[in-house]
């Protein structure tokens, strides 16, 4: 959720330094920095895993740093922009400092190649999602005084055997990667193209780091895919086993997570419209600690412009599917993506977002303005032809329909007593604790004797937009 009504547009969090100090230091220093979805922040904390097991420690100090790595998102211009603009400044430092490394990874890298290498003159690495393991040769190569670069898409790819650096220092929630790539190919998306065909993790390996995080004081876990409801594993017969196959879909997966045990909470995203079953929803409904909450992106509530998308479902579809999951779940927290402005949009068609934004409820939504990636399917087949002031104004539209809506929903919660996970301090009052319920509503309350990490029953007094504000109780 957001502090402010006006951050109703997602801000992905751009920027946003992750460094932590691991158990095993090393001589040479890496400054990581991460930008974009949950995804890369995950990545980031496999590759903080990786360098620090070959000799390296992280830094939060940039000055000290003998190598600067930037993880990337390159699901919009905007997300590049500002990364070329972090580099800009990374080069004014690399003058005094000419032996520092630059390294480009992620989306950014995998979707430009050897060609970032020659618009950005200083960056020294480029490596793609599926080649952290190569990041230690890579900076040897760099070292080296040549340039390293490695985009290999791989198929089975998954990083199941590496135990990640938690850089989130709350040390109360943490991401666990369940799927890796996507095949949806949504016309609009650059994804399938920067992190290639989707392939499951197993799900023994997924159980092991829920079990290992709740050890170490966790006590939430988010599954992380680019589409969680088609997670699929099958694993052939070991020697001496007689028939049939070993499989998990994500119910039976999520259901495995939950039984590690009822004081850790779990989350996940993203789902599909198009795969989220009734399994899937009557699992969450049968353990408490599955939290009552659903990311469902729409994109738009117009059925040929969702065509255009690729997303393969429809408005009716879409409606219906919130229907199956509001009579198993009435109360369910339900998010959502929206696009405003895509290839020919209508005026009308754009209304018809704005009726479905008010039809579902949804709790909050992630919102932009259509952005045009190259090598999508849109960007060859079709027309970017809505002028960005009739994009902008579309999406000034989306957000203040969605922000009555934010409203409506909070002030429901007026009155109700919910169960909170405190992650910290409120960032606007030292003397309030922040956390989420189990619909992902932020929640905040008086400090109190309450620490972060603690479970804290909360009647709701008042709300705005974005927070639901209450008292403690005894529990």
């Amino acid at each position: 959720m957001f502090e402010e009504t006006e951050k109703l547009i997602l801000e992905e969090r751009q920027g946003e330094v992750l460094v932590i100090e691991p158990e095993t230091q090393g001589d040479k220093k890496i400054f990581l920095e991460s930008y974009g979805c949950a995804m890369n922040f995950s990545d980031s904390e496999v590759i903080a895993s990786i360098m620090s097991k070959n000799g390296f420690s992280l830094t939060k100090n940039l000055d000290e740093a003998d190598a600067v790595f930037i993880n990337t998102c390159a699901i919009r211009d905007n997300a590049e922009q500002r990364v070329r603009a972090r580099l800009k400044e990374f080069n004014i430092l690399k003058k005094n400092k000419p032996a520092m490394l630059v390294g480009v990874l992620g989306c950014m890298a995998e979707r430009l190649k050897q060609k970032f290498l020659e618009e950005e003159r200083i960056v020294d690495i480029v490596a793609g999602p599926d080649s952290y393991r190569d990041l230690p040769r890579l900076v040897e190569t760099a070292e080296s005084g040549q340039r390293a670069v490695n985009v290999f898409l791989s198929r089975e790819e998954t990083y199941a055997d590496i135990s990640p650096v938690r850089l989130d220092e709350n040390g109360v929630s943490a991401f666990i990667t369940i799927t890796r790539g996507c095949d949806n190919m949504c016309s609009f998306c650059v994804v399938p193209f920067t992190r290639g065909r989707e392939r499951s993790r197993d799900p023994h390996s997924i159980v092991n780091e829920a079990k290992e995080l709740l050890a170490k004081g966790y006590k939430e876990v988010t599954l992380l895919g680019q589409n969680v409801d088609s997670y699929k594993w099958l694993s052939p017969l070991s020697a001496g086993e007689e028939s049939g196959v070993r499989q998990a879909n994500f119910a039976q997966l999520l259901e495995m997570v939950a039984l590690v045990s009822p004081e850790l909470r779990v989350r996940f995203s993203t789902s599909h419209p198009k795969d989220i079953t009734e399994e899937v929803v009557a699992t969450m409904a049968r353990y408490e600690n599955i939290c009552n909450y659903i990311h469902l992106p729409i994109q738009s509530g117009n059925s040929r412009i969702l065509k255009l998308m690729n997303r393969t479902y429809d408005r009716e579809w879409y409606l219906n599917r919130v229907k199956m999951i509001r009579n198993i779940i009435p109360d369910i927290g339900l998010s959502t993506d929206v696009i405003a402005g895509f290839c020919s949009e209508t005026e009308e068609e754009h209304l018809d977002t704005l009726s479905v934004i008010d039809e579902v409820g949804f709790n909050y939504a992630y919102m932009f303005m259509y952005s045009e990636r190259p090598g999508t399917a849109a960007a060859k087949n079709l027309i970017d032809d809505v002028p960005n002031e009739t994009k902008g104004r579309r999406l000034a539209e989306i957000i203040e329909i969605q922000k009555k809506q934010s409203l409506k929903k909070n002030l429901l919660a007026i009155g109700r007593i919910c169960k909170v996970l405190v992650e910290g301090t409120s960032k606007k009052s030292d003397t309030m604790l922040r956390g989420r319920n189990d619909e992902n509503q932020m929640v905040v309350f008086p400090r109190g004797n309450f620490k972060t990490g603690d479970y804290v029953m909360v009647k709701i007094e008042s709300c705005t937009s974005s927070t639901l504000i209450g008292k403690p109780i005894e529990n």
